[in-house]
């Protein structure tokens, strides 16, 4: 359990993350005064898993901030949960009908939103995927967090949390959410190696209410569980819930770096979030999506990189939220 290793591996991320915002920021000034007149034409629309959450809000943010600057009209569409993977699929065929310059969508499940997305394809309609990716014919990029490294990141920061032996619970995103699933399993692998046993492991659908309930319900057979890691922050915050109403000394641990969650940490409440970089994948998707529809070429793949936040620099993540937020 090296708790030096994980703090030398989070600050590497996070400098990884924060170059990676600051290069951002530099791309976006230098394109904004050149091209910024000539996009007045153009429109991107971008549809997002729900807009009913902060994480996705800062999504919508950035991909708001990327249109501002570059001149270009943005509109951002969300079903009303991430469960609502049917009402996704009917937002995409109408923002398809609507012939944008580009469509950039985070498919809620790939296997139900694929064929509509294949649909803009062949429309000739350029499809960029920010947060969760799709395997599919034709698609632009994937803008995102590798979530296998997030996952695995979590996992190695609860385990150094813990002890050999010790039990944990993971609580999953909505069934057939590949980014979610994912994280999952990177947390599960690193615990494993750490010698830490897996007692339960069901999915909250990303919600706080369902994870308050699902906790509940596994404290009630495992009452001597020591962590938790959950693949949200509402997740997290849910699940922290049923382990402060037992008064339990329980480590949560939460993916997205939101700032109810980041608070939290520093309230001694959560120990400890990934946190993706939301804004920057909004405003890159939006960057992106104009390139494409300017006939530039841009890669297949863009980490949005990740940074694991603890009480030691939850302060620091909190000012950046702030920033950020409307």
């Amino acid at each position: 359990m090296n708790t030096k290793k994980i703090k030398i591996v989070g600050a590497a991320v996070a400098l990884s993350c924060m170059t990676f915002i600051a290069g951002c920021s530099s791309s976006a000034s230098k394109s904004t005064s050149a091209s910024a007149s000539n996009n007045s034409n153009k429109s991107v629309t971008v549809v997002l898993k729900t807009l009913s959450s902060p994480y996705w809000q800062y999504v919508q943010a950035g991909a708001e901030a990327a249109g501002k600057k570059l001149g270009v009209n943005v509109n951002v569409v969300g079903p009303s949960a991430e469960s609502q993977v049917m009402e996704q699929v009917n937002m995409i065929q109408d923002q398809i009908s609507q012939s944008p310059s580009a469509l950039v969508v985070s498919p809620s499940q790939p296997t139900t939103v694929v064929p509509v997305l294949t649909s803009a394809v062949k429309a000739k309609i350029p499809v960029l995927l920010i947060d969760s990716d799709a395997s599919f014919d034709g698609k632009t990029t994937f803008i995102g967090t590798d979530n296998a490294t997030a996952g695995a990141q979590a996992g190695k920061l609860l385990g150094s949390m813990l002890h050999k032996g010790d039990k944990v619970v993971l609580i999953a995103g909505a069934l057939g959410n590949p980014a979610t699933d994912q994280r999952i399993k990177g947390a599960k692998n690193e615990l494993i190696k750490e010698g830490i046993q897996v007692v339960a492991q069901q999915p909250g659908d990303s919600d706080k209410a369902k994870a308050l309930s699902v906790m509940e319900n596994i404290l009630e057979k495992h009452s001597d569980v020591k962590g938790v890691f959950a693949a949200n922050d509402d997740m997290a915050l849910g699940a922290l819930r049923a382990v402060q109403a037992k008064h339990l000394d329980i480590k949560v641990i939460g993916t997205d770096g939101t700032q109810e969650a980041v608070q939290s940490i520093l309230s001694g409440g959560l120990a400890g979030t990934i946190a993706q970089s939301p804004y920057n994948m909004g405003y890159q998707g939006v960057e992106n999506a104009l390139k494409v529809a300017d006939g530039k070429k841009i890669s297949n793949r863009i980490d949005s990189g990740i940074q694991v936040i603890t009480k030691d620099n939850a302060q620091k993540q909190l000012d950046f939220l702030k920033s950020i937020s409307k």
